[in-house]
């Protein structure tokens, strides 16, 4: 058993994993999906201003004050796990040589990183992948990302002022493709084999990910001043311009995004002039419908401005794609081996406390050598099991023996008509199908760590049941389970206490004690009083917890049979 089983098994089970997207042209976003229905359970938003040029937020402070909002908002404990998208910054490819290092890899992309004049300004963190697709001879192409190390640093220290850990950074472009992924909207292109365009216009211009299915074959940006144009200037630009790059990347598809209110994507769609099938969505103001199906929970209002960065980030892990990368040096979503051993926070019922995982597996390992033997103490209990078992056995006996009578009852009617034989089958039947329930529904109830010390059934559907645990919850659990099987016989909790009768005796030995308890139907005038200790020279024997057996008392588990046979042969 790992330090993870340990943990799970006292339900510290980590923390909560928020998904946030800054968003231009939306702000900060915070949405909470549902990955098996594809719905979006929740959702807020705050306005951030973003800067365009610089690619970079305008106000750290501002982001801090719009993620302490949305937390508030949507009632999340802060003391959680944030993974964070952000808009691209720089996104490249290079090929090098097959044999070269991680190391070497890493030098090269950073010194053709800098060399964009956002980085001429601050150091990059670079992350890359490899296009397995795009290998020849004795060279490969990289793909690779960067992003302002400042901007990093910035936003974890805003955050762990909040109490939050910043445990993964996306990307607005790998953001998108996994909600298209997800929302199924581009099932078709993604296929194996199928190669399309993906262009996207933004604010500064436009990018055209040319891809094979999910996989990114190579990307160009083109950067224009968009809102220099006016009314049908801006699509004669982006028209003029994109037809000639997009003549470079021969494709079945061209899926076109636009993610600034100043572009349409149905009007820009409609203006270019392809030879393959266009597909367009809105991510912008001019959107008709969601891309998912929202909950009541969310403000009408607030669901047009769901962005597909922000579908694509809350994800998660449930949607891979080969276009990934990472500028935190851990898996996105999981936490640092750094913060492994950062304190979780527990709420059990009205008691909150921050522990931390190593804690944790200090009190399981003590936890453990104090059950030991109680463990083996209970021991015993498959075997009491395994008697109800047999019991049980014997009970299917007699009915299949009761079913015989039966048909000898059905023949004997049509011999002699002397008597109704439905009548006669439904009496034998009531007067033993709640015993077989009650003996059923004892079988399916008993928790491991609960003995039973008298069970009785009676043809009349009155039902006793006493017994002895040392756990209150196992009292509890067997009476829920009994009551849940038993649903037309109503049992109550008729009797649970201590077995020295006095808590003045629990505390003054210092030990823990057993509980007795009774579960029944049957009223209190009804209950027979406990049977007096036989003099000496009677039959008389205890069991291993003191508890005396009595052999004239029906019903008893241990050492007598649940059943007994009455002068009629019928089960009692």
């Amino acid at each position: 058993m790992d330090l993870n089983d340990i943990v799970s098994r006292f339900g510290l089970n980590g923390k909560e994993t928020v998904y946030m997207s800054v968003t231009p042209g939306v702000g900060l976003e915070l949405l909470q999906l549902d990955v098996s229905a594809k719905t979006i359970k929740n959702y807020a938003y705050r306005p951030l201003e973003y800067n365009d040029s610089l690619r970079e937020i305008a106000s750290i402070d501002d982001f801090k004050n719009a993620v302490l909002e949305l937390f508030e908002e949507l009632n999340i404990n802060k003391k959680s796990n944030l993974v964070l998208n952000l808009p691209l910054v720089n996104l490249g490819s290079k090929d090098l040589p097959l044999m070269i290092g991680d190391e070497a890899i890493n030098e090269a992309l950073t010194s053709e990183t800098e060399q964009s004049y956002i980085f001429k300004r601050y150091e990059p963190i670079v992350s890359w992948f490899d296009s397995n697709s795009m290998q020849s001879g004795d060279s490969r192409r990289l793909f690779y990302s960067a992003i302002q190390k400042n901007t990093v640093d910035n936003l974890k220290k805003a955050l762990s002022d909040l109490g939050i850990t910043l445990v993964g950074i996306e990307t607005s472009i790998t953001s998108i493709l996994k909600a298209l992924d997800f929302a199924n909207l581009a099932e078709e292109q993604m296929k194996d084999g199928i190669s399309w365009n993906l262009l996207l216009v933004n604010q500064t211009g436009y990018s055209i990910c040319s891809m094979m299915g999910k996989k990114l074959i190579d990307y160009y940006e083109e950067p224009l001043a968009i809102k220099s144009f006016e009314g049908e200037e801006i699509y004669n630009a982006i028209n003029a311009s994109a037809q000639i790059a997009l003549m470079s990347y021969p494709a079945n598809y061209l899926y076109i995004i636009s993610e600034t209110n100043l572009v349409s994507a149905e009007i820009l769609a409609s203006r270019l002039q392809s030879d393959v099938t266009v597909k367009f969505i809105e991510n912008n103001q001019f959107k008709k419908e969601n891309v998912l199906p929202v909950s009541l929970e969310v403000l009408e209002q607030n669901a047009s401005k769901i962005s597909l960065e922000a579908i694509g980030v809350a994800t998660g892990a449930n949607v891979v794609t080969p276009v990934s990368f990472n500028f935190l040096g851990n898996s996105q979503g999981d936490v640092s081996v750094e913060n492994a051993n950062e304190p979780v926070h527990v709420v059990l019922g009205s008691f909150e406390f921050d522990i931390s995982p190593f804690e944790a597996a200090k009190r399981a390992i003590i936890s453990t050598l104090i059950l030991v033997p109680l463990i083996i103490m209970l021991i015993a209990v498959p075997m009491v099991q395994k008697q109800k078992q047999s019991h049980l056995d014997d009970l299917k006996s007699k009915l299949d023996a009761v079913e015989s009578k039966i048909k000898e009852l059905e023949d004997a009617q049509n011999k002699t008509k002397d008597f109704d034989v439905n009548t006669e089958i439904r009496r034998v039947l009531n007067d033993n199908r709640s015993k077989l329930m009650a003996y059923l529904a004892l079988g399916d109830s008993v928790p491991k760590d609960l003995w039973l010390t008298y069970f009785v059934a009676k043809d009349d559907g009155k039902i006793n049941v006493k017994g002895q645990t040392s756990n209150v919850e196992d009292v509890y659990a067997f009476y829920k389970n009994m009551k849940d099987s038993l649903i037309n016989i109503q049992l109550r909790l008729n009797k649970l206490e201590l077995e020295s009768g006095s808590v003045d005796d629990v505390v003054n030995l210092n030990q823990a004690s057993n509980y007795q308890f009774e579960i029944t139907n049957i009223s209190e005038s009804g209950i027979a009083p406990k049977t007096e200790t036989a003099p000496t020279g009677e039959n008389n024997s205890q069991d291993n917890n003191g508890a005396q057996n009595d052999n004239t008392r029906k019903g008893q588990l241990l050492n007598k049979p649940l059943i007994n046979n009455n002068n009629n042969g019928d089960l009692e």
